[in-house]
């Protein structure tokens, strides 16, 4: 047997997966539950969790920063918008969309204005005026002289080579009636837009599957023939509505409908509400298709240095600066995808576009080489997959350098991100109950948590040490196997554990109790902090199991800086 004394301090890779658990260069952990990395590379146990409110079903959280003092917190309940301000409700008003939508609303933010956009909703607009907030339908702005909207108009696949026989109609003037050659028209064109003769339509009445009734706000003239030169507005309710938004180089950026999930529609430049492409100046609207091999579905849309489309099978951007109608670069860079079916807000941390894959099985970091010209997804769950359980809600703590990931099981995988110091390290958090959403304002972390059939919004706070002012939680870290000179170890024999803590009470070292007297704390903290051991340890010869385990359910802010391992190996 060989002789050893190991000593891990840095802690920077966090949980690791057992397919690396015969690597060498790792300063991870088997196991990492209620604790998170600090700068330094120790452990220290997570906050506590502080109820801010009941709320009566489950809600998605989103923060709100109208500006650099100002900020609130939105929950979306079954069609009800509540927003919180310093951990009381001061608004709610009816909203749209009924629960089981909430997994797909996709939302924007510019100063105090944030609009939601859904496949089946029109899109609404959250406005902050003084001290009142407004929840109402997203109109696009109007022509003047002839009332016509500045809606985008397109043609779509099942329209082709239809053509309208338009005669007039005994509702009056502005009315007719439009026949088509073949089955076409649905009980949902009723207030869809037409666009012929080169005058705007609005559908007023449908008929039947080949008729419906028209009007238009000025005279027309009956043509002899039937026409062929027709569009239809990009969003309505037949159609669907936009499936995601951003603001980009001061356009309001639409990305995929239901009808159309490839197509990339942008404002006027300063004018959000007009999407006319009118004759192609460089400040008008602009509409592109995203053209592959492989059909793709937008899934959501990214302003960053360059805008993003994540797609369901892969990324794009769109590089031109300034976009024009004239000039738009755009490049499919990477093929990894993104989730279809609910909306996973990208995180932009530390200048990258951070994303859950479609796969749901790890997490990509989407960021530009050294040259500034191609994108490259690299993979920052690649040490800890098996934490990547159905992801359901993500959100990034810029102060603490947190990302927040809720799975579906009502766990949470927590990554501390610092590459300046060389940290990346993948946890578990866990409550007694469920998290079900997550939001980040202004530094403070903010969670639903569901507990014995009751919901509640509670935030994360360095000077709680339960959860909700009652619930108590554990807190563990395990070391990775023994490897000795490059090999595994066979047969190990422990003779003591040490830790270096600080302020701690009692902790558990492969099960044995360290209680530590009275008379050694440090009165001016939470316990002691020093080196605790456990002698005498025993034989471990399935060394694939972790070799030392610190547990405690102690309610004290425990840290862990480094713990070493004294005894004999056989490989």
């Amino acid at each position: 047997m060989g002789d050893f004394i190991k000593t891990q301090n840095s802690f920077a890779d966090g949980e690791v997966s057992q397919e690396f658990f015969a690597r060498d260069n790792l300063n991870g952990l088997s196991k990492l539950e209620n604790m998170y990395v600090l700068a330094g590379g120790g452990l220290s146990r997570r906050p506590g969790l502080v109820k801010i409110a009941d709320i009566d079903t489950s809600a998605r959280l989103i923060s709100f920063s109208v500006s650099e003092n100002e900020s609130y917190l939105i929950a979306l309940t079954d069609e009800q918008l509540s927003i919180f301000s310093n951990g009381e409700i001061i608004k709610s008003m009816i909203a749209p969309w009924e629960s089981s939508d909430l997994s797909k609303l996709q939302y924007a933010q510019r100063f105090g204005t944030m609009i939601f956009v859904h496949p089946d909703y029109r899109p609404y607009i959250l406005k902050k005026v003084d001290d009142s907030f407004d929840l109402s339908q997203f109109d696009f702005s109007r022509n003047d002289d002839d009332m016509s909207v500045n809606i985008p108009f397109m043609r779509f696949d099942d329209s082709e080579g239809i053509k309208i026989t338009v005669t007039t109609n005994s509702s009056g003037n502005n009315f007719a009636t439009f026949k088509t050659d073949k089955n076409y028209w649905v009980p949902e064109d009723v207030d869809g837009r037409f666009l012929l003769l080169n005058k705007q339509w609005t559908i007023t009445e449908y008929i039947d599957s080949k008729t419906v009734t028209a009007h238009v706000n000025s005279s027309y003239t009956v043509p002899d023939e039937p026409v062929s030169d027709w569009f239809e507005a990009a969003f309505s309710t037949r159609r669907g509505w936009p499936c995601s938004i951003t603001f980009h180089q001061d356009r309001l950026v639409f990305g995929g409908s239901r009808s159309w999930p490839s197509g990339v529609w942008m404002s006027k430049v300063g004018k959000h509400n007009n999407f006319d492409v009118g004759t192609g100046l460089d400040d008008e609207a602009i509409f592109i298709t995203l053209l592959s091999e492989q059909r793709q579905q937008i899934c959501t849309v990214v302003s960053s240095d360059n805008l993003q489309i994540l797609t369901s099978a892969g990324e794009w951007a769109i590089s031109s600066k300034p976009l024009t109608p004239a000039a738009v670069d755009i490049k499919q860079h990477t093929s990894v995808g993104s989730v279809v079916g609910r909306y996973l807000p990208p995180q932009k941390i530390e200048g990258a576009t951070v994303f859950i894959s479609g796969s749901k099985k790890d997490i990509r970091e989407l960021s530009l080489d050294q040259l500034g010209e191609n994108y490259n997804a690299t993979d920052l769950c690649a040490l800890s997959k098996h934490l990547m359980k159905d992801p359901v809600d993500l959100a990034y703590n810029d102060l603490t350098r947190q990302l927040f990931v809720i799975m579906e099981s009502g766990d949470m995988a927590v990554l501390n991100q610092n590459s300046a110091l060389g940290i990346s390290a993948w946890g578990t958090y866990k409550t007694q109950g469920k998290f079900i959403s997550v939001a980040v304002i202004d530094g403070e972390t903010f969670v639903v948590v569901l507990r014995q059939d009751e919901y509640s919004i509670e935030k994360f706070s360095n000077d709680a040490l339960q959860d909700a002012g009652k619930y108590g939680f554990s807190f563990t870290a395990s070391a990775l196997p023994v490897r000795a000179s490059g090999h595994n170890a066979n047969k190990i024999r422990l003779r003591k554990i040490c830790a270096r803590v600080l302020d701690t009470k009692t902790l558990f070292i492969n099960g044995a109790r360290t209680d530590l007297p009275n008379d050694i704390y440090d009165e001016t903290s939470n316990g002691y902090s020093g080196d605790v051991c456990v002698n005498l340890l025993g034989c471990q010869r399935n060394c694939i199991d972790a070799p030392w385990s610190i547990k405690s359910s102690e309610q004290l802010p425990a840290t862990v800086l480094s713990v070493s391992m004294y005894g004999y190996y056989l490989v």
